[in-house]
């Protein structure tokens, strides 16, 4: 039996000024979506106002992290709070806009802009 190293990818807290939000880094897909979920879930539901999800550490990002973006959109949106994504160009930003999803999600390329759109 071969054992592959485990993927790498961790969410961590990363709120900027008045904004609540996630840092994620690694590698985002079907593996790694349950653990980022819980993450986002917890940041949300124990915070108030504009979120920002930054995935300038994510090296990919499958159509499950995609799935776990939206449903982050839809939590936000019951409150009526902002969510703002930073993804610099990049593999993973190209993903977002072929797959329409950068239409639904205020996507910024720096921690800056994203907490300047949530504020």
């Amino acid at each position: 039996m071969t054992h592959q190293p485990a993927i790498s990818f961790k969410a961590v807290r990363a709120d900027l000024g008045t904004a609540s939000g996630v840092a994620i880094h690694g590698e985002v897909d079907v593996a790694a979506v349950p653990a980022l979920e819980r993450a986002l879930e917890a940041a949300i539901e124990t915070s108030a106002g504009g979120f920002v999800v930054d995935l300038s550490g994510v090296e990919f990002m499958d159509s499950s992290g995609l799935l776990a973006m939206l449903n982050a959109r839809g939590l936000l949106a019951r409150e009526d709070r902002a969510l703002a994504v930073v993804c610099p160009a990049s593999p993973v930003r190209q993903l977002l806009e072929v797959a329409g999803v950068s239409q639904l999600l205020v996507v910024c390329d720096s921690r800056e802009d994203a907490e300047a759109a949530v504020c």
